[in-house]
């Protein structure tokens, strides 16, 4: 078992001062942390893996493929792998959970 606090998963990427901090990679998949401060860009392009996202907090929209949608605390959204998407006007600095299947290799 491996346990992880969000608090303290949190705090190690801020040490780090990146807005993506991996912390888990188990081989079949992985986990990370991604925090886009307001009024911020995400610049990501689209991953060789599938994807979810889980919104712990902030408030933005994302677009994938085209399609808007808000997302908020709570908000869960999956992106197939080579897919296009960003979050958009980020209102309230969004902190999200990134699972990846398989795990992600960030080049």
């Amino acid at each position: 078992m491996e346990y992880f606090d969000l608090a303290t998963v949190e705090a190690e990427r801020q040490r780090i001062n990146d807005a993506y901090f991996q912390f888990l990679n188990a081989g079949s998949m992985s986990l990370a942390v991604y925090v886009l401060p307001a009024n911020g860009d995400d610049t990501q392009q689209p991953h060789a893996e599938d994807e979810i996202y889980y919104v712990v907090s902030g408030r933005a929209t994302i677009q994938v493929a085209g399609e808007v949608r808000p997302v908020a605390p709570g908000s869960i959204v999956f992106v197939g792998k080579a897919v296009e998407h960003r979050f958009l006007d980020i209102t309230e600095t969004l902190t999200m959970l990134v699972f990846f299947a398989p795990e992600h290799r960030r080049d």
